[in-house]
């Protein structure tokens, strides 16, 4: 039985790599790269391109030797500027962290979601898009801030209505732009559409939040 099975394993082998393509081994593939996207036809950045800026990272270690506050390379002051706008005193003045804990978002909360986080990929999103987050959400949240921080205050104090309401005031928005055929001066683009890039992700988080808070207080 065992000379069978041999014989078998073999003519299955054999089979299998005559059918294989030709010039081409079992092995890992490669994952490598071209900025030229393997197009014949495009230039090779290779024979074009000193050594020392080919690629992205090297790139930017060149860049750095140049200039220690380049744009490419610079970090965005988080805390820096959460204590120049004095933005922790503000919080507390406004009571944000109370309002939370009355809503149902404690630290027990937050200890049992981020387990939920994690699975469902959020956390390891964050991680891998550090510099993306430091450098384009964190200025607009730190630097708006000031502002954002009393109407925040003022929805968390009313609950989670207040959020479906501003998830509505923001579609009604842009839905009273598109019927009015609204455009945007000196530009001649259509309001409703360009405006609606921002205000329909605005409702959908606002909406969400709401939804978020609701199912906090079920829970509670």
């Amino acid at each position: 039985m065992a000379p069978t099975k041999t014989l078998l394993s073999v003519a299955l082998i054999a089979s299998a790599s005559a059918f294989a393509p030709a010039g081409k081994a079992f092995g890992r593939t490669s994952t490598r790269v071209y900025e030229n996207f393997g197009f014949d036809f495009a230039e090779d950045q290779s024979e074009n391109t000193p050594d020392i800026i080919l690629g992205e990272a090297n790139y930017k270690q060149w860049v750095s030797t140049v200039n220690d506050n380049s744009f490419l390379n610079r970090q965005y002051n988080v805390i820096g500027r959460v204590r120049e706008l004095g933005l922790i005193e503000k919080t507390a003045e406004l009571g944000v962290l109370s309002k939370l804990e009355n809503l149902g978002l404690d630290l027990e909360a937050v200890e049992k979601l981020l387990p939920e986080a994690e699975k469902a990929g959020i956390l390891s999103l964050v991680g891998n898009n550090q510099q993306l987050l430091i450098n384009g959400v964190a200025p607009i949240v730190v630097e708006g801030a000031p502002i954002l921080l009393p109407l925040v205050a003022g929805a968390l104090g009313v609950g989670p209505g207040a959020f479906y309401l501003a998830s509505a005031a923001l579609l009604g928005t842009d839905a009273f732009l598109i019927v009015n055929d609204v455009e945007i001066p000196f530009v001649g683009l259509p309001a409703g559409v360009a405006l609606g890039l921002l205000l329909v992700p605005l409702a959908a988080v606002s909406g969400g939040v709401g939804l978020f808070f609701a199912s906090l207080q079920k829970k509670a």
